[in-house]
């Protein structure tokens, strides 16, 4: 320790071996939200999870009022949004030109059943909110794409 109190380090401050095996808590919350984000089974679950829920609410009338955002076209965009980036957690594998047209289908399936329902109605615009949802979700996210990918700039290639 110097008189300020911080480690002195060798040669021009670079730390020992020693002190960089020291694990930092920032670097076991980031090794454990890492092992969280390749954990598949809890993503598949959530995603079967919510087309289950969605399913239900958009052919459901319910007498008492669920909490949501006034305006309908947002909860479809958001619910969208969150079915497709549990599909690339549940599934990075998978390209988005084979699952972006499935998540589509099924809001395009959503419209269809609810076009024969005399409390809903098929809408264009809402199939539109669904394929915003789905656009906004395949935007790069960090983390979900690479997660537990070495990264060039912690591999030993680095040095």
């Amino acid at each position: 320790m110097t008189m300020t109190g911080r480690k002195a380090y060798h040669v021009g401050n670079i730390p020992t071996a020693r002190e960089r095996s020291v694990t930092s808590p920032m670097d076991t919350l980031k090794q454990q939200l890492t092992s969280l984000l390749q954990y598949r089974p809890l993503w598949q679950a959530a995603f079967v999870v919510s087309v289950l829920a969605i399913g239900f609410l958009a052919t459901t009338d319910s007498p008492h009022a669920i909490p949501s955002s006034s305006n309908d076209k947002v909860n479809h965009l958001i619910a969208f949004l969150e079915l497709t980036i549990l599909t690339r957690l549940a599934w990075p594998e998978l390209r988005a030109i084979w699952f972006a047209p499935a998540l589509l289908g099924f809001g395009l399936g959503i419209e269809l059943i609810q076009a024969t329902l005399p409390y809903r109605e098929f809408s264009l615009a809402d199939l539109a909110a669904d394929g915003a949802g789905i656009a906004i979700g395949l935007l790069p996210w960090p983390g979900i794409r690479n997660a537990g990918k070495p990264d060039l700039r912690n591999s030993p290639e680095s040095l």
